[in-house]
């Protein structure tokens, strides 16, 4: 699929925002869900998400975390995410090396 062809690049921004915030909030919901985890599965994370909303919309990097964590950074990273294993971080190596593009 090219860029001329993905049916993403036609989606209604409204409907598009709509979808992410929701995004956002489940992943907000589910605080369970491990940054190193989504990073191992999926190559992405709520970091990833707030650097994206840094480079789309000008916020600086501490307030684009706040928008996707719904507080402070550190005060997320304080009450919810664990110290990773060596399991999870090569996990994490392996997921994110599948992110390169040609």
């Amino acid at each position: 699929m090219t860029a001329e062809t993905d049916t993403l690049d036609t989606l209604d921004d409204a409907v598009a925002a709509k979808a992410f915030r929701r995004l956002i909030r489940h992943l907000r919901h589910r605080d369970d869900a491990q940054n190193i985890d989504l990073m191992g599965l999926a190559g992405f994370c709520r970091n990833c998400l707030s650097d994206w909303v840094e480079d789309a919309g000008g916020l600086s990097k501490d307030a684009a975390r706040e928008t996707v964590y719904g507080m402070p950074y550190a005060e997320w990273k304080a009450h919810h995410q664990g110290d990773a294993t060596p399991g999870q971080l090569e996990r994490m190596k392996e997921s994110v090396a599948k992110n390169a593009v040609d």
